[in-house]
């Protein structure tokens, strides 16, 4: 959820509803503000205000990187735009070339991506792989296509495309 807040927006990670004892309820909120990327907690009580942003989502495909900008074309449009890696954050290491993603707007200019639940990524360097190793819950560190560092099982090898979570960065199958 995207809020605006002390004429800022901010996306909510984390929410929490408490009720300590017979004192009045409150929300403890971890939020990052947009602008400035810094992460925040706070503490709303029941009598404050809050207003949720209105963000409108254009489904884009991303195409490549130049080492500055990503590019992305609007699948509807065919019309291409920029984001800066500041902008795109983590999202970075789920970008491959063709994928199909939301990019949200607030009046009219870009403030982040929705990534899918599951990106599917090469292994381009691991450790050899465990011949017979199937069920263990030892990892090993692998690097993706994309430079993101996942644990992932030991008879995973190089080459192999396996899933990963874009929410947890965790391995979850091979593909």
């Amino acid at each position: 959820m995207v809020i605006k807040w002390n004429k800022d927006l901010f996306s909510i990670f984390k929410m929490e509803h408490r009720t300590p004892g017979n004192l009045r309820g409150f929300v403890q909120v971890k939020m990052r503000n947009f602008k400035s990327g810094t992460m925040v907690e706070h503490r709303f009580s029941s009598e404050d205000k809050v207003e949720r942003a209105s963000l409108e989502e254009h489904e884009m495909e991303y195409l490549y990187d130049d080492g500055e900008f990503f590019y992305f074309m609007n699948t509807e449009t065919f019309e291409q735009m920029h984001l800066t890696k500041e902008l795109l954050g983590d999202a970075t290491f789920f970008l491959i070339p063709s994928l199909k993603l939301a990019v949200e707007f607030y009046e009219g200019k870009p403030i982040g991506v929705e990534l899918p639940p599951a990106v599917t990524l090469t292994v381009k360097h691991t450790e050899p792989g465990i011949k017979g190793a199937t069920v263990s819950n030892v990892t090993k560190p692998a690097t993706m296509e994309t430079g993101l560092v996942v644990l992932v099982p030991p008879f995973i090898n190089e080459g192999e495309k396996i899933r990963v979570s874009t929410a947890e960065q965790t391995y979850l199958e091979r593909a």
